[in-house]
């Protein structure tokens, strides 16, 4: 019977060794489950609130900004109304889009030559002030907006652009 008795000890020391080793072994897992549960949710909340962000956004309009088109139009040199000063200057047509442009170069001796007569009926005092030069800008717009031909869609300017400007 002493022999029953320590089987009996080393079956309870064996079982008890056994359940802290899976108590333990369960612990681990499922503090691993749950470290990879915040962390996932740790990085969703934070990658999800990249893309709400008012700046990110801000970055994604000036990205999807369609690029300006540019019409570069020959240096006009006029003489001035008034005196006998002339003005030489260069503009250059900021447009919407493609189209505006190829309407604009169909039309080109039209535009050049209403923009002569634009030019060349401004005296020297009534443009060389920045208020006088706006004046021309929104002028120069109007005139080149207008239709050429009955029923056409003239360009839509999107602004007018003085590269030099020079009075003598």
């Amino acid at each position: 019977m002493a022999t029953a008795k320590p089987k009996e000890d080393d079956k309870k020391a064996v079982e008890g060794e056994e359940a802290p080793k899976k108590s333990k072994k369960m612990l681990f897992i499922i503090i691993g489950v749950l470290v990879l549960l915040i962390g996932g949710g740790a990085g969703y909340y934070f990658l999800g609130m990249k893309k709400d962000d008012p700046q990110s956004a801000v970055e994604k309009k000036v990205v999807e900004a369609k690029d300006p088109i540019y019409v570069v139009l020959d240096p006009f040199t006029v003489n001035l109304s008034g005196g006998g000063q002339y003005l030489q200057m260069k503009i250059t047509l900021q447009l919407e889009d493609e189209k505006d442009g190829v309407r604009l170069k169909k039309y080109l001796p039209s535009i050049q030559s209403r923009i002569l007569f634009l030019l060349s009926s401004k005296t020297a005092e009534e443009i060389t002030t920045e208020e006088g030069k706006t004046t021309l800008k929104d002028q120069l717009k109007e005139v080149i907006e207008k239709p050429y031909v009955e029923g056409a869609t003239p360009p839509k300017l999107t602004d007018v652009l003085f590269t030099s400007f020079v009075i003598q």
